[in-house]
């Protein structure tokens, strides 16, 4: 397997915690971690394989930090590059934009030829609409810590040993 890079904000307390779940079931030693507040296009393009956290704010948006670095990522050839995206949103609090950054940021990817991998079900989750939702199944992983915390190790764990193949 390539290396791999996860790239996630180590100042956001719910999704770096997510993320420290992703990094344990996947093995640090496969992995190179990266503060998305400090990615740059030298740090980026470095991998074939990605991990991306990308939470959900406000009504839909992505977080600053990876907003800032969209211009950045418009100028880049992402082809031959696999991401795998998650996130966090509150399905009860925000029902009409549930995880929409995954969403966003999965469509800008594929804008720039890369290849969205780590698909996983919207069975279980309540909410009115979603960036993140293709078909029956969301574009990444959607965590909803406000509402199915209890749901999150073992939805984590699956997700990676799906990742695992679809990274080979």
């Amino acid at each position: 397997m390539s290396k791999t890079g996860i790239f996630y904000s180590f100042h956001t307390n719910k999704t770096s915690k997510v993320s420290e779940k992703i990094v344990e079931a996947f093995g640090s030693e496969n992995l190179e971690i990266i503060n998305a507040e400090e990615v740059n296009e030298e740090s980026f393009l470095k991998f074939d394989n990605y991990i991306i956290g990308v939470a959900t704010w406000w009504d839909g948006e992505l977080p600053n930090y990876w907003d800032e670095f969209v211009p950045a990522l418009e100028d880049m050839d992402l082809s031959g590059k696999k991401f795998a995206i998650y996130g966090l949103g509150d399905q009860k609090g925000y029902p009409e934009n549930f995880n929409d950054g995954v969403g966003i940021f999965a469509e800008l990817i594929e804008s720039l030829g890369g290849k969205i991998v780590g698909f996983t079900s919207n069975e279980g989750y309540s909410y009115e609409s979603s960036r993140a939702e293709r078909g029956e199944q969301f574009c990444g992983l959607c965590i909803d810590q406000e509402n199915q915390a209890r749901l999150t190790k073992g939805r984590v764990e699956k997700w990676v040993e799906q990742l695992k193949s679809e990274f080979k």
